[in-house]
């Protein structure tokens, strides 16, 4: 059985889909079978693990809409020549791209509207040890279509002031989601990114994350690195496309520890 979390920060720009692939990656790498599916219409996440998002004959809109199933629509992450480097192993994506634009209003009219993307997964989630779901930054029905279907949110988020009050808005809507929607939806934990330990206003909002949130804040810091930045312009993961920067490297410790974590607390 898998375990399945939404990467979610409703605010935008925060590295939600840098962290979604290089996480993929990274769990790819350690072992890990992994399914990542992109639900944001801009393709990103698609682009990123390799996939040509024009080029897809179905779509995670196939999948929501019941015109396709998962199986039908995943595909393999593609690496070219850097799969030749060792440990860099593939994950299945199930890729997004504008069509998705218009999916929310053709929901609408669909029976559990909010349960389309849970009902697709549990026909596929044996064969997986982890699913990855990256959300769009607003709150829409595709992004509760992604919380109904976790049973976690990792929350990806730069250490700045304006950061925290978006946390506050995610939170909230969490809690709304758990009572209402889907009891077994928590957070699991607060990921660090882009962070410069020289710049004193990161230190003091992340030991402000700390004290608040305790253990939910991850212990692994992703630093502020070019290579995690270059690599989409490669259709690659930062951990496949230079596995030892400082980044990549990050990302590759954060998948051991979340492991860890997952492995300690038991699915409800």
């Amino acid at each position: 059985m898998a375990y399945i979390f939404c990467i979610a920060n409703q605010k935008g720009g925060v590295g939600k889909t840098t962290t979604t692939i290089n996480l993929a990656a990274a769990l790819a790498a350690i072992g890990q079978r992994v399914l990542m599916i992109d639900l944001d219409p801009q393709g990103n996440a698609t682009m990123g693990s390799g996939v040509d998002k024009r080029q897809l004959q179905h779509s995670i809109y196939d999948v929501l809409l019941g015109e396709s199933s998962l199986a039908q629509a995943r595909v393999k992450s593609v690496w070219g020549e850097a799969a030749a480097k060792p440990g860099m192993a593939t994950y299945h994506v199930l890729g997004a791209n504008r069509d998705l634009a218009g999916a929310e209003v053709e929901l609408v009219n669909l029976d559990k509207r909010e349960m389309r993307l849970k009902q697709a997964i549990a026909e596929v989630v044996n064969d997986y040890d982890i699913v990855l779901i990256d959300c769009p930054p607003s709150l829409s029905l595709l992004t509760l279509n992604g919380l109904c279907a976790a049973h976690g949110v990792i929350v990806p988020m730069q250490c700045e002031y304006f950061a925290l009050e978006g946390l506050t808005d995610l939170v909230n809507t969490i809690k709304q989601v758990h009572a209402n929607l889907n009891k077994d939806l928590k957070i699991i934990g607060l990921l660090r990114i882009m962070f410069d330990p020289r710049i004193t206003l990161q230190q003091q909002v992340s030991d402000q994350l700390k004290s608040h949130f305790g253990d939910k804040v991850f212990n692994t810091l992703i630093p502020r690195n070019v290579r995690l930045a270059e690599a989409p312009s490669y259709g690659l993961p930062g951990v496949v496309f230079d596995p030892a920067a400082k980044g990549s490297q990050a990302f590759i410790d954060f998948a051991k520890e979340l492991v860890q974590r997952f492995k300690q607390e038991p699915q409800s």
